[in-house]
C-alpha cells in the first residue's frame, strides 16, 4: 500500500481531524474518499459534457417511452 503526504495549515488539519472524527472515519478513510469522490466527480462532469454535445435535442415522452418497450 502506498503513502500520500498532504501538506496544509495546522487550522485545516485541525479542521479534517475534527470532521473525520465527526464522521467516525479515521483520517486515511476519509482523505481517500474524499480523493476519489473528486475523481469520479470530474470523471461524471466529463461523460455530461460529451453527452450534451452529443444530444441531438430529440426529446420522448413517458408514454413513448413506454410504447416502445411493450
Amino acid at each position: 500500500m502506498s503513502t500520500v503526504t498532504v501538506r496544509m495549515s495546522e487550522e485545516d488539519a485541525a479542521l479534517v481531524r475534527k470532521f473525520a472524527q465527526f464522521e467516525g472515519v479515521t483520517i486515511s478513510d476519509f482523505a481517500r474518499t474524499a480523493i476519489l469522490e473528486k475523481i469520479e466527480d470530474s470523471y461524471d462532469l466529463q461523460e455530461l459534457r460529451e453527452a450534451i454535445a452529443r444530444d441531438s435535442g430529440e426529446r420522448f415522452s413517458i408514454d413513448e417511452v413506454f410504447a416502445e418497450l411493450n
